[in-house]
């Protein structure tokens, strides 16, 4: 649950900026901890045009998690 409206804003606008690159979940619960991750992202084997993206598409090159 988000609590902050700035957050789940935020978490939407990387899901949609990063869709075209591979999956995204928002709120994803950690197994190991009683957390949760804003923002889980695996790329594609292929993905297409990164060149808008800038910085964002050289974070997202392998698996990573983006906290708010």
């Amino acid at each position: 649950m988000t609590r902050q409206p700035h957050d789940q804003f935020a978490k939407e606008y990387l899901e949609e900026l990063l869709n075209s690159l591979g999956k995204v979940e928002t709120s994803k619960d950690v197994k190991s901890e009683v957390r949760e991750i804003d923002v889980w992202f695996v790329p594609d084997a292929s993905p297409s045009d990164t060149s808008e993206l800038g910085l964002l598409a050289k974070m997202a090159v392998t698996s990573c998690l983006f906290e708010l």
